[in-house]
Protein backbone atom coordinates (compact mmCIF):
# COMPACT_ATOMS: atom_id res chain seq x y z
CA UNK A 1 0.00 0.00 0.00
CA UNK A 2 2.69 2.43 1.01
CA UNK A 3 4.54 1.74 -2.26
CA UNK A 4 1.72 3.40 -4.21
CA UNK A 5 1.96 6.54 -2.10
CA UNK A 6 5.75 6.59 -2.49
CA UNK A 7 5.39 6.22 -6.26
CA UNK A 8 2.87 9.07 -6.33
CA UNK A 9 5.30 11.21 -4.31
CA UNK A 10 8.14 10.40 -6.71
CA UNK A 11 6.04 11.49 -9.70
CA UNK A 12 5.10 14.67 -7.87
CA UNK A 13 8.77 15.46 -7.15
CA UNK A 14 9.76 14.72 -10.74
CA UNK A 15 6.99 16.97 -12.04
CA UNK A 16 8.13 19.75 -9.72
CA UNK A 17 11.71 19.27 -10.97
CA UNK A 18 10.65 19.60 -14.60
CA UNK A 19 8.65 22.74 -13.78
CA UNK A 20 11.68 24.16 -11.95
CA UNK A 21 13.88 23.56 -15.01
CA UNK A 22 11.38 25.43 -17.22
CA UNK A 23 11.35 28.31 -14.74
CA UNK A 24 15.16 28.47 -14.35
CA UNK A 25 15.82 28.35 -18.09
CA UNK A 26 13.43 31.20 -18.95
CA UNK A 27 15.21 34.53 -18.63
CA UNK A 28 11.95 36.49 -18.44
CA UNK A 29 10.92 34.58 -15.31
CA UNK A 30 14.23 33.92 -13.60
CA UNK A 31 15.81 37.13 -12.20
CA UNK A 32 19.10 35.26 -11.69
CA UNK A 33 19.23 33.84 -15.18
CA UNK A 34 22.62 35.43 -15.86
CA UNK A 35 24.15 33.44 -13.01
CA UNK A 36 22.77 30.10 -14.22
CA UNK A 37 24.96 27.42 -15.79
CA UNK A 38 25.60 26.98 -19.51
CA UNK A 39 23.07 24.13 -19.79
CA UNK A 40 20.27 26.32 -18.43
CA UNK A 41 21.20 29.32 -20.57
CA UNK A 42 21.47 27.26 -23.76
CA UNK A 43 17.91 25.96 -23.55
CA UNK A 44 15.71 28.89 -24.37
CA UNK A 45 12.45 28.70 -26.25
CA UNK A 46 13.14 28.82 -29.99
CA UNK A 47 10.64 31.25 -31.49
CA UNK A 48 9.59 31.24 -35.11
CA UNK A 49 9.67 34.20 -37.42
CA UNK A 50 6.12 35.31 -36.61
CA UNK A 51 6.96 35.55 -32.90
CA UNK A 52 10.56 36.80 -32.89
CA UNK A 53 10.44 39.12 -35.91
CA UNK A 54 12.71 38.87 -38.93
CA UNK A 55 12.67 38.48 -42.70
CA UNK A 56 10.69 36.05 -44.86
CA UNK A 57 12.04 35.54 -48.38
CA UNK A 58 10.71 33.47 -51.27
CA UNK A 59 13.11 32.65 -54.11
CA UNK A 60 12.41 31.10 -57.49
CA UNK A 61 14.89 28.45 -58.59
CA UNK A 62 15.22 27.89 -62.33
CA UNK A 63 15.52 24.12 -62.82
CA UNK A 64 14.61 24.13 -66.51
CA UNK A 65 18.10 22.91 -67.41
CA UNK A 66 18.10 20.16 -64.77
CA UNK A 67 16.98 16.64 -65.79
CA UNK A 68 13.61 15.74 -64.27
CA UNK A 69 15.08 12.98 -62.15
CA UNK A 70 17.64 15.32 -60.58
CA UNK A 71 15.34 18.22 -59.64
CA UNK A 72 14.83 17.03 -56.07
CA UNK A 73 18.57 16.50 -55.51
CA UNK A 74 19.38 19.91 -57.01
CA UNK A 75 16.86 21.67 -54.76
CA UNK A 76 18.18 19.88 -51.68
CA UNK A 77 21.70 20.89 -52.63
CA UNK A 78 20.53 24.49 -53.14
CA UNK A 79 18.88 24.47 -49.70
CA UNK A 80 22.06 23.16 -48.04
CA UNK A 81 24.26 25.71 -49.79
CA UNK A 82 22.12 28.71 -48.84
CA UNK A 83 21.70 27.47 -45.27
CA UNK A 84 25.48 27.17 -44.98
CA UNK A 85 25.88 30.64 -46.48
CA UNK A 86 23.40 32.23 -44.08
CA UNK A 87 25.03 30.52 -41.10
CA UNK A 88 28.31 32.27 -41.90
CA UNK A 89 26.62 35.59 -41.08
CA UNK A 90 25.61 34.44 -37.59
CA UNK A 91 21.84 34.40 -38.14
CA UNK A 92 20.20 32.59 -35.23
CA UNK A 93 18.22 29.49 -36.21
CA UNK A 94 17.59 30.24 -39.91
CA UNK A 95 14.95 28.14 -41.68
CA UNK A 96 15.64 27.24 -45.32
CA UNK A 97 13.22 24.85 -46.97
CA UNK A 98 11.99 23.78 -50.38
CA UNK A 99 8.32 24.55 -50.96
CA UNK A 100 6.54 21.27 -51.60
CA UNK A 101 4.13 20.91 -54.46
CA UNK A 102 6.33 23.28 -56.46
CA UNK A 103 6.35 24.32 -60.07
CA UNK A 104 8.50 21.77 -61.86
CA UNK A 105 6.22 21.87 -64.88
CA UNK A 106 7.09 25.53 -65.37
CA UNK A 107 10.81 24.90 -65.03
CA UNK A 108 10.98 26.42 -61.57
CA UNK A 109 10.75 25.56 -57.90
CA UNK A 110 10.54 27.79 -54.86
CA UNK A 111 12.75 28.12 -51.84
CA UNK A 112 11.48 29.69 -48.59
CA UNK A 113 13.97 31.37 -46.27
CA UNK A 114 13.15 32.65 -42.76
CA UNK A 115 15.80 34.75 -41.01
CA UNK A 116 14.76 35.43 -37.38
CA UNK A 117 16.08 38.69 -35.97
CA UNK A 118 17.06 40.10 -39.40
CA UNK A 119 14.71 43.00 -40.15
CA UNK A 120 16.95 44.63 -42.76
CA UNK A 121 15.63 43.21 -46.04
CA UNK A 122 18.54 44.59 -48.07
CA UNK A 123 21.00 42.87 -45.76
CA UNK A 124 19.05 39.63 -45.96
CA UNK A 125 18.88 39.58 -49.76
CA UNK A 126 22.55 40.49 -49.93
CA UNK A 127 23.38 37.42 -47.84
CA UNK A 128 21.65 35.19 -50.33
CA UNK A 129 22.62 37.08 -53.48
CA UNK A 130 26.32 36.96 -52.72
CA UNK A 131 26.37 33.20 -53.10
CA UNK A 132 27.97 32.71 -56.54
CA UNK A 133 26.77 30.57 -59.43
CA UNK A 134 29.82 28.78 -60.83
CA UNK A 135 29.54 27.22 -64.29
CA UNK A 136 31.86 25.55 -66.80
CA UNK A 137 30.94 26.13 -70.45
CA UNK A 138 32.37 24.74 -73.67
CA UNK A 139 32.57 26.20 -77.17
CA UNK A 140 29.63 25.62 -79.48
CA UNK A 141 30.14 23.59 -82.60
CA UNK A 142 30.31 25.20 -86.02
CA UNK A 143 26.92 23.77 -86.94
CA UNK A 144 25.17 25.14 -83.84
CA UNK A 145 23.18 28.41 -84.16
CA UNK A 146 24.52 31.56 -82.51
CA UNK A 147 22.77 34.74 -81.48
CA UNK A 148 23.78 38.03 -83.12
CA UNK A 149 23.27 41.62 -82.02
CA UNK A 150 22.32 44.51 -84.26
CA UNK A 151 24.49 47.56 -83.54
CA UNK A 152 24.52 51.03 -85.05
CA UNK A 153 27.83 52.62 -85.97
CA UNK A 154 26.99 54.76 -88.99
CA UNK A 155 25.69 51.67 -90.68
CA UNK A 156 23.87 48.50 -89.67
CA UNK A 157 26.37 45.89 -88.56
CA UNK A 158 25.90 42.31 -87.32
CA UNK A 159 28.13 41.06 -84.52
CA UNK A 160 28.12 37.74 -82.73
CA UNK A 161 27.41 37.91 -79.01
CA UNK A 162 30.68 36.74 -77.31
CA UNK A 163 28.78 34.98 -74.54
CA UNK A 164 26.86 32.97 -77.11
CA UNK A 165 30.05 31.24 -78.20
CA UNK A 166 29.71 28.89 -75.23
CA UNK A 167 27.08 26.45 -74.06
CA UNK A 168 26.47 25.13 -70.56
CA UNK A 169 27.64 21.75 -69.28
CA UNK A 170 26.56 19.62 -66.34
CA UNK A 171 29.62 20.76 -64.37
CA UNK A 172 28.63 23.52 -61.92
CA UNK A 173 29.57 24.67 -58.45
CA UNK A 174 27.30 21.96 -57.09
CA UNK A 175 30.21 19.52 -57.47
CA UNK A 176 32.87 21.81 -55.98
CA UNK A 177 34.63 20.24 -52.99
CA UNK A 178 36.84 23.19 -52.02
CA UNK A 179 38.57 26.31 -53.32
CA UNK A 180 42.08 27.39 -52.25
CA UNK A 181 43.93 30.70 -52.70
CA UNK A 182 47.36 30.25 -54.27
CA UNK A 183 50.04 32.44 -55.84
CA UNK A 184 51.87 31.83 -59.10
CA UNK A 185 55.52 30.99 -58.38
CA UNK A 186 56.80 33.09 -61.26
CA UNK A 187 54.51 36.13 -61.44
CA UNK A 188 53.27 36.02 -57.82
CA UNK A 189 49.78 36.75 -59.12
CA UNK A 190 46.92 35.30 -57.06
CA UNK A 191 44.92 32.43 -58.47
CA UNK A 192 42.14 30.20 -57.22
CA UNK A 193 42.60 26.45 -57.26
CA UNK A 194 39.43 24.32 -57.45
CA UNK A 195 39.01 20.72 -56.32
CA UNK A 196 35.88 18.82 -57.38
CA UNK A 197 34.21 15.88 -55.66
CA UNK A 198 34.04 12.42 -57.24
CA UNK A 199 31.14 13.29 -59.57
CA UNK A 200 32.68 16.63 -60.52
CA UNK A 201 36.05 14.99 -61.18
CA UNK A 202 34.48 12.54 -63.63
CA UNK A 203 32.57 15.33 -65.40
CA UNK A 204 35.68 17.56 -65.61
CA UNK A 205 37.76 14.70 -67.00
CA UNK A 206 35.13 14.03 -69.67
CA UNK A 207 34.85 17.74 -70.60
CA UNK A 208 38.62 18.26 -70.91
CA UNK A 209 39.08 15.03 -72.86
CA UNK A 210 36.43 15.99 -75.42
CA UNK A 211 37.63 19.61 -75.79
CA UNK A 212 41.42 19.39 -76.14
CA UNK A 213 42.63 22.48 -78.00
CA UNK A 214 39.40 24.33 -77.26
CA UNK A 215 38.34 26.85 -74.64
CA UNK A 216 36.52 25.74 -71.51
CA UNK A 217 35.15 28.98 -70.06
CA UNK A 218 34.61 29.42 -66.33
CA UNK A 219 31.57 31.59 -65.59
CA UNK A 220 30.75 33.18 -62.27
CA UNK A 221 27.26 34.67 -61.86
CA UNK A 222 26.75 34.59 -65.63
CA UNK A 223 29.98 36.40 -66.52
CA UNK A 224 33.18 34.75 -67.84
CA UNK A 225 36.05 35.12 -65.38
CA UNK A 226 38.52 32.78 -67.04
CA UNK A 227 38.74 31.27 -70.55
CA UNK A 228 41.61 28.78 -70.53
CA UNK A 229 42.47 26.53 -73.47
CA UNK A 230 42.53 22.80 -72.66
CA UNK A 231 45.95 21.30 -73.47
CA UNK A 232 45.24 17.78 -72.24
CA UNK A 233 42.72 15.72 -70.28
CA UNK A 234 42.63 16.59 -66.55
CA UNK A 235 41.63 13.44 -64.66
CA UNK A 236 42.38 14.61 -61.08
CA UNK A 237 39.45 17.02 -60.78
CA UNK A 238 41.56 20.14 -60.31
CA UNK A 239 41.03 23.44 -62.11
CA UNK A 240 42.59 26.88 -61.78
CA UNK A 241 40.95 30.28 -62.09
CA UNK A 242 43.45 32.98 -62.97
CA UNK A 243 43.00 36.54 -64.11
CA UNK A 244 43.40 40.14 -63.04
CA UNK A 245 42.69 39.43 -59.38
CA UNK A 246 43.95 41.42 -56.47
CA UNK A 247 44.79 39.28 -53.41
CA UNK A 248 41.72 40.69 -51.67
CA UNK A 249 39.42 39.84 -54.58
CA UNK A 250 40.87 36.33 -54.87
CA UNK A 251 40.46 35.75 -51.14
CA UNK A 252 36.87 36.96 -51.30
CA UNK A 253 36.15 34.67 -54.25
CA UNK A 254 37.60 31.67 -52.37
CA UNK A 255 35.41 32.45 -49.38
CA UNK A 256 32.30 32.77 -51.52
CA UNK A 257 33.01 29.53 -53.40
CA UNK A 258 33.74 27.58 -50.21
CA UNK A 259 30.56 28.88 -48.60
CA UNK A 260 28.72 27.27 -51.45
CA UNK A 261 28.25 27.80 -55.14
CA UNK A 262 24.64 27.66 -56.20
CA UNK A 263 23.77 24.52 -58.19
CA UNK A 264 20.91 26.34 -59.96
CA UNK A 265 20.12 30.03 -60.60
CA UNK A 266 17.70 31.76 -58.21
CA UNK A 267 15.79 35.04 -58.26
CA UNK A 268 13.86 36.83 -55.53
CA UNK A 269 10.07 36.58 -55.85
CA UNK A 270 8.85 38.25 -52.65
CA UNK A 271 10.10 39.58 -49.35
CA UNK A 272 8.36 40.33 -46.08
CA UNK A 273 9.59 41.89 -42.87
CA UNK A 274 8.02 41.14 -39.49
CA UNK A 275 8.91 43.65 -36.79
CA UNK A 276 10.06 42.58 -33.33
CA UNK A 277 7.18 44.53 -31.75
CA UNK A 278 4.59 42.53 -33.69
CA UNK A 279 6.35 39.31 -32.70
CA UNK A 280 6.41 40.26 -29.00
CA UNK A 281 2.70 41.07 -29.03
CA UNK A 282 1.96 37.70 -30.67
CA UNK A 283 3.94 35.92 -27.94
CA UNK A 284 2.11 37.84 -25.22
CA UNK A 285 -1.27 37.03 -26.79
CA UNK A 286 -0.39 33.34 -27.06
CA UNK A 287 0.80 33.11 -23.47
CA UNK A 288 -2.29 34.96 -22.24
CA UNK A 289 -4.60 32.63 -24.19
CA UNK A 290 -2.80 29.60 -22.77
CA UNK A 291 -3.03 30.79 -19.16
CA UNK A 292 -6.70 31.76 -19.44
CA UNK A 293 -7.56 28.47 -21.10
CA UNK A 294 -5.71 26.46 -18.45
CA UNK A 295 -7.38 28.31 -15.56
CA UNK A 296 -10.87 27.88 -17.01
CA UNK A 297 -10.28 24.17 -17.56
CA UNK A 298 -8.87 23.80 -14.03
CA UNK A 299 -11.88 25.60 -12.54
CA UNK A 300 -14.28 23.34 -14.42
CA UNK A 301 -12.51 20.16 -13.28
CA UNK A 302 -12.40 21.20 -9.62
CA UNK A 303 -16.03 22.37 -9.49
CA UNK A 304 -17.43 19.36 -11.32
CA UNK A 305 -15.26 16.52 -10.02
CA UNK A 306 -14.01 17.88 -6.65
CA UNK A 307 -11.03 15.83 -5.43
CA UNK A 308 -10.54 13.90 -8.68
CA UNK A 309 -10.68 17.29 -10.41
CA UNK A 310 -7.84 18.54 -8.19
CA UNK A 311 -5.85 15.44 -9.12
CA UNK A 312 -6.58 16.06 -12.81
CA UNK A 313 -5.37 19.66 -12.50
CA UNK A 314 -2.18 18.44 -10.82
CA UNK A 315 -1.66 15.89 -13.57
CA UNK A 316 -2.39 18.57 -16.18
CA UNK A 317 0.19 20.89 -14.59
CA UNK A 318 2.83 18.17 -14.86
CA UNK A 319 1.76 17.62 -18.47
CA UNK A 320 2.24 21.30 -19.30
CA UNK A 321 5.66 21.32 -17.59
CA UNK A 322 6.78 18.26 -19.56
CA UNK A 323 5.64 19.80 -22.84
CA UNK A 324 7.41 23.11 -22.18
CA UNK A 325 10.58 21.24 -21.21
CA UNK A 326 10.42 19.21 -24.44
CA UNK A 327 10.02 22.42 -26.45
CA UNK A 328 13.28 23.62 -24.90
CA UNK A 329 15.27 20.39 -25.01
CA UNK A 330 14.43 19.04 -28.49
CA UNK A 331 14.24 22.01 -29.41
CA UNK A 332 10.96 22.89 -31.15
CA UNK A 333 10.57 26.12 -33.12
CA UNK A 334 7.43 27.69 -31.70
CA UNK A 335 5.14 29.66 -33.99
CA UNK A 336 1.70 31.13 -33.35
CA UNK A 337 0.21 28.05 -35.03
CA UNK A 338 2.39 25.82 -32.86
CA UNK A 339 1.15 27.50 -29.70
CA UNK A 340 -2.41 26.94 -30.93
CA UNK A 341 -1.65 23.24 -31.38
CA UNK A 342 -0.26 23.09 -27.85
CA UNK A 343 -3.35 24.75 -26.37
CA UNK A 344 -5.61 22.32 -28.25
CA UNK A 345 -3.57 19.41 -26.89
CA UNK A 346 -4.32 20.65 -23.35
CA UNK A 347 -8.02 20.25 -24.13
CA UNK A 348 -7.34 16.73 -25.44
CA UNK A 349 -5.49 15.89 -22.21
CA UNK A 350 -8.52 17.07 -20.22
CA UNK A 351 -10.81 15.01 -22.45
CA UNK A 352 -8.96 11.85 -21.42
CA UNK A 353 -9.45 12.68 -17.73
CA UNK A 354 -13.14 13.35 -18.29
CA UNK A 355 -13.60 9.96 -19.96
CA UNK A 356 -11.84 8.24 -17.06
CA UNK A 357 -13.81 10.06 -14.37
CA UNK A 358 -17.13 9.37 -16.05
CA UNK A 359 -16.28 5.69 -16.19
CA UNK A 360 -15.31 5.76 -12.49
CA UNK A 361 -18.65 7.42 -11.70
CA UNK A 362 -20.49 4.58 -13.34
CA UNK A 363 -18.58 2.01 -11.31
CA UNK A 364 -19.18 3.88 -8.04
CA UNK A 365 -22.91 3.95 -8.75
CA UNK A 366 -22.82 0.16 -9.00
CA UNK A 367 -21.56 0.08 -5.42
CA UNK A 368 -17.95 -0.85 -6.07
CA UNK A 369 -15.16 0.28 -3.75
CA UNK A 370 -12.92 3.18 -4.77
CA UNK A 371 -9.96 0.93 -5.74
CA UNK A 372 -12.24 -1.27 -7.85
CA UNK A 373 -14.00 1.70 -9.42
CA UNK A 374 -10.70 3.42 -10.30
CA UNK A 375 -9.16 0.24 -11.76
CA UNK A 376 -12.25 -0.64 -13.77
CA UNK A 377 -12.85 2.95 -14.87
CA UNK A 378 -9.32 3.32 -16.24
CA UNK A 379 -9.53 -0.07 -17.94
CA UNK A 380 -12.82 0.73 -19.67
CA UNK A 381 -11.82 4.29 -20.64
CA UNK A 382 -8.51 3.23 -22.15
CA UNK A 383 -10.01 1.94 -25.40
CA UNK A 384 -11.88 5.19 -26.12
CA UNK A 385 -8.80 7.26 -25.26
CA UNK A 386 -6.57 5.07 -27.41
CA UNK A 387 -8.82 5.24 -30.47
CA UNK A 388 -9.51 8.99 -30.31
CA UNK A 389 -5.86 9.88 -29.69
CA UNK A 390 -4.66 7.54 -32.43
CA UNK A 391 -6.92 9.25 -34.97
CA UNK A 392 -5.60 12.64 -33.84
CA UNK A 393 -1.98 11.46 -34.13
CA UNK A 394 -2.63 10.14 -37.66
CA UNK A 395 -4.12 13.51 -38.60
CA UNK A 396 -1.10 15.32 -37.15
CA UNK A 397 1.30 13.10 -39.12
CA UNK A 398 -0.57 13.78 -42.37
CA UNK A 399 -0.57 17.52 -41.72
CA UNK A 400 3.14 17.48 -40.90
CA UNK A 401 4.04 15.41 -43.96
CA UNK A 402 2.07 17.37 -46.55
CA UNK A 403 1.63 20.78 -44.91
CA UNK A 404 3.59 24.00 -45.29
CA UNK A 405 5.91 25.30 -42.58
CA UNK A 406 3.00 27.03 -40.82
CA UNK A 407 0.93 23.84 -40.73
CA UNK A 408 3.93 21.74 -39.69
CA UNK A 409 4.37 23.78 -36.52
CA UNK A 410 0.76 23.19 -35.57
CA UNK A 411 0.93 19.47 -36.39
CA UNK A 412 4.16 18.91 -34.47
CA UNK A 413 3.01 20.46 -31.19
CA UNK A 414 -0.41 18.82 -31.50
CA UNK A 415 1.09 15.37 -32.10
CA UNK A 416 3.59 15.75 -29.27
CA UNK A 417 0.84 17.00 -26.97
CA UNK A 418 -1.40 14.00 -27.68
CA UNK A 419 1.40 11.52 -26.97
CA UNK A 420 2.38 13.20 -23.69
CA UNK A 421 -1.27 13.64 -22.68
CA UNK A 422 -1.77 9.88 -22.85
CA UNK A 423 1.08 9.51 -20.36
CA UNK A 424 -0.32 12.15 -18.01
CA UNK A 425 -3.93 10.91 -18.14
CA UNK A 426 -3.35 7.16 -18.05
CA UNK A 427 -0.23 6.94 -15.87
CA UNK A 428 0.14 10.03 -13.68
CA UNK A 429 -3.55 10.53 -12.86
CA UNK A 430 -3.95 6.84 -12.07
CA UNK A 431 -0.95 6.79 -9.73
CA UNK A 432 -2.23 9.84 -7.84
CA UNK A 433 -5.74 8.40 -7.56
CA UNK A 434 -4.50 5.05 -6.28
CA UNK A 435 -2.20 6.76 -3.80
CA UNK A 436 -4.99 8.89 -2.31
CA UNK A 437 -7.18 5.83 -1.90
CA UNK A 438 -5.32 4.85 1.23
CA UNK A 439 -5.92 8.08 3.15
CA UNK A 440 -7.84 7.19 6.35
CA UNK A 441 -7.92 3.51 5.48
CA UNK A 442 -10.08 4.20 2.43
CA UNK A 443 -13.08 5.76 4.21
CA UNK A 444 -11.96 9.35 3.70
CA UNK A 445 -11.13 8.57 0.11
CA UNK A 446 -14.58 7.07 -0.41
CA UNK A 447 -16.22 10.21 0.91
CA UNK A 448 -14.06 12.59 -1.13
CA UNK A 449 -14.44 10.55 -4.31
CA UNK A 450 -18.16 10.20 -3.84
CA UNK A 451 -18.62 13.95 -3.37
CA UNK A 452 -17.15 14.60 -6.76
CA UNK A 453 -18.01 11.56 -8.82
CA UNK A 454 -21.17 9.98 -7.42
CA UNK A 455 -23.60 12.43 -9.04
Amino acid sequence: MWKKRVLALIFLILGAGVAYFVYKSEYKLNPKFGQAGAFIQNHQFRLGLDLSGGTHLIYKADVSAVPAGQVSDSMNALRDVIERRVNLFGVSEPVVQVEKGGFVANGEQRLIIDLPGVTDVEKATKMIGETPLLEFRIEKGADEPQTVKVTSNGQIDLKVDPNDRFKSTELTGRYLKKAVLEFDQNTREPKVSLQFDATGTALFAKITKENIGKIVAIYLDGAPISTPVVREEIPNGQAVISGSFTPTEAKQLVGRLNSGALPVPISLLSKQTIGATLGASAVAAGVKAGIIGFLIIALFLVLWYRLPGVIAVLSLSIYVSIMLALFKLMPVTLTAAGIAGFIISIGIAVDANVLIFERVKEELRLGKSVPEAVATGFSHAWFSIRDSNTSTIITAIILFWFGTSLIKGFALTLGMGVLVSMLSAITISRIFLRGIDFVGGGKVARFLFSSGLSK
